[in-house]
C-alpha cells in the first residue's frame, strides 16, 4: 500500500534539506527556516544554518538517511559529488547510491514530496544548447561521471514520480555570488594567478544564476510543489538561470574584477585546451586523489568554448518566478562583499 500525501506544503511543515554545507543548500535551508519551515538539515559536518537542527550523516549510509526522513513531510535533496573530475565509482556511491538509498527511506517513511537538484549537464551531449528546453535525462550520452551519475539519479526521481510520490526536478545553471567556494571563487583565483584562460573569441553565450536569484526560484518550487508535481512532465523538469545571456568572455572578466582580479588575457584555441584536457584527466586519474580541481579537462573546454543558454519561459511560468537580481547587480554586489572582506567567501 502506497503511503497518503497531503495536498500541499504548509509554513511550519518539517523540512529537510540535504547538502546544507555548501552554499546553495545552506541558503535555501536558511531562506525556509526564516520563512516559518520547521527545518532540519542532513550532512557530515555543521551546516551553521540559524533556528535549523543539523542531522550529521551521509548518504551512503542507510541508517543515517532513515534517520534524516523520519518524520518529514518534504525533502530538498541538493546533497552531491560536484567535480570536474575523480573516479566514477566515488560519484556513483553519492549521487546514484545515494539518491537511490534517499528516495527508498523517503518512500518507506511516508515523506511525500522531493524537491530534487538536478543539473542541465544530464542532458547535455557536448553540442551548443542555444534557448533550450530542459531535455529529459540522458546518462549514455551526458559528458564526465558527474553529469552521467545525476543523469541517473534524475530517472530515479522520475520512478518514485511514476509511483505516486510528488517530485520537482530543478536544475540550476552555474550558480554563482558571494559565498560561493565553486565556481566564484575558482575563477577569481585562477584569474589572480594567471591560470584562466579565455577559449577561442570568448563570444559564445552561456546564461547563470545569482545565488539569491536560485534561492527564490527553490522556495518557490518547494511551495508550489503539489501543484506542479500533477502536472505534465515538462512541468516537473525544470533548467533555473537568470535569463540573461552573456558572452562568456565578459561573463569570466566580470566576475574576475568584481573579485578584485584582472580579466583573463590569456587565449587558448578550443581544440588545443580539449586536447590539453584529455592529458590532464589522465595525469590526474594517475597521481591523485588531488585536493584542487585540475587546470583543464574536456568538459570544462567544451563549457568555456559553446553556447548554453536556455529558454526560462516554461521555468518563470511554472514557478510564478522572476529573478529579482540581474547579472550587473549581481556583479556589483559580489564587487562590495570582497571590498568588505577581502574574499569572496
Amino acid at each position: 500500500m502506497s503511503p497518503q500525501f497531503s495536498t500541499e506544503i504548509p509554513v511550519g511543515s518539517r523540512i529537510v534539506v540535504t547538502g546544507a554545507s555548501g552554499l546553495l543548500g545552506r541558503s535555501v535551508a536558511q531562506r525556509l527556516a526564516e520563512d516559518g519551515y520547521r527545518v532540519s538539515t542532513f550532512q557530515r559536518s555543521a551546516s551553521n544554518v540559524k533556528g535549523a537542527e543539523d542531522i550529521r550523516g551521509s548518504l551512503t549510509e542507510a541508517e543515517d538517511v532513515a534517520r534524516a526522513v523520519e518524520g518529514q513531510d518534504a525533502v530538498v535533496h541538493m546533497a552531491a559529488k560536484v567535480s570536474v573530475s575523480g573516479r566514477r565509482e566515488d560519484f556513483e556511491k553519492v549521487n546514484v547510491e545515494g539518491t537511490e538509498r534517499l528516495f527508498e527511506a523517503a518512500w518507506g517513511a511516508g515523506v511525500g514530496h522531493v524537491l530534487h537538484v538536478s543539473s542541465p549537464s544530464v542532458a547535455h551531449a557536448g553540442s551548443s544548447l542555444i534557448g533550450a528546453p530542459a531535455g529529459a535525462p540522458d546518462p549514455e550520452h551526458a559528458e564526465g561521471s558527474y553529469a552521467r551519475t545525476k543523469a541517473e539519479a534524475e530517472l530515479i526521481a522520475e520512478s518514485y514520480a511514476e509511483i505516486g510520490m510528488k517530485v520537482l526536478v530543478l536544475r540550476p545553471h552555474l550558480v554563482w555570488g558571494p559565498g560561493d567556494g565553486q565556481l566564484t571563487k575558482r575563477i577569481v583565483d585562477r584569474a589572480r594567478s594567471g591560470r584562466l584562460p579565455l577559449l577561442g573569441t570568448g563570444a559564445p553565450l552561456v546564461d547563470t544564476l545569482y545565488i539569491d536569484n536560485a534561492v527564490d526560484a527553490f522556495t518557490a518550487g518547494l511551495r508550489r510543489l503539489p501543484q506542479i508535481a500533477d502536472g505534465p512532465v515538462e512541468d516537473r523538469r525544470l533548467v533555473v538561470t537568470n535569463g540573461e545571456p552573456r558572452p562568456i568572455g565578459e561573463l569570466l572578466a566580470g566576475i574576475a574584477r568584481a573579485g578584485g582580479a584582472k580579466a583573463p588575457k590569456l587565449r587558448v584555441s578550443p581544440a588545443v585546451a580539449k586536447a590539453a584536457g584529455a592529458l590532464v584527466e589522465k595525469v590526474w586519474a594517475a597521481t591523485g586523489p588531488h585536493e584542487d580541481e585540475p587546470p583543464m579537462t574536456r568538459f570544462l573546454a567544451e563549457q568555456l568554448s559553446t553556447a548554453h543558454w536556455f529558454d526560462q519561459r516554461r521555468t518563470r511560468r511554472v514557478l510564478d518566478w522572476t529573478p529579482r537580481i540581474s547579472v550587473d547587480e549581481g556583479l556589483e554586489r559580489l564587487a562590495r562583499h570582497v571590498r568588505r572582506t577581502g574574499q569572496v567567501l
